[in-house]
């Protein structure tokens, strides 16, 4: 008779310890739904790299590139705003920026 309780209490437990870790791996946590994606993982570290120091013996190289030259048209835009700026009427305004521009 124990023989068989020992048994019928083994195959309780073992089915019981089947049924909870099955009803366990449905739980959803709390503020975790099934219909929300994980989050992807993180970017990686930003890469590091040591300044390039100049050699003391090195001069420096520099790219000298010369400024654009304005076109006509921003010549008269930059002569007409200093001409009304200095307070001239429109008509002064119109023979000033034709000076100007022709001579910058």
């Amino acid at each position: 008779m124990n023989r068989s309780l020992v048994i019928i209490f083994l195959v309780v437990s073992a089915s019981l310890a089947t049924i909870g870790s099955l009803a366990q791996a449905q739980i959803i946590t709390p503020g975790g739904s099934p219909l929300i994606a994980p989050l992807p993982p993180p970017p990686p570290p930003p890469k590091i790299a040591a300044p390039v120091v100049p050699k003391l013996d090195e001069l420096p190289t520099r790219n000298y590139v010369p400024a654009p030259r304005p076109s006509f048209s921003d010549k008269i835009t930059t002569c007409l705003e200093e001409g009304a700026a200095a307070g001239l009427a429109p008509a002064d305004r119109a023979a000033y920026s034709a000076g100007c521009a022709n001579s910058r």
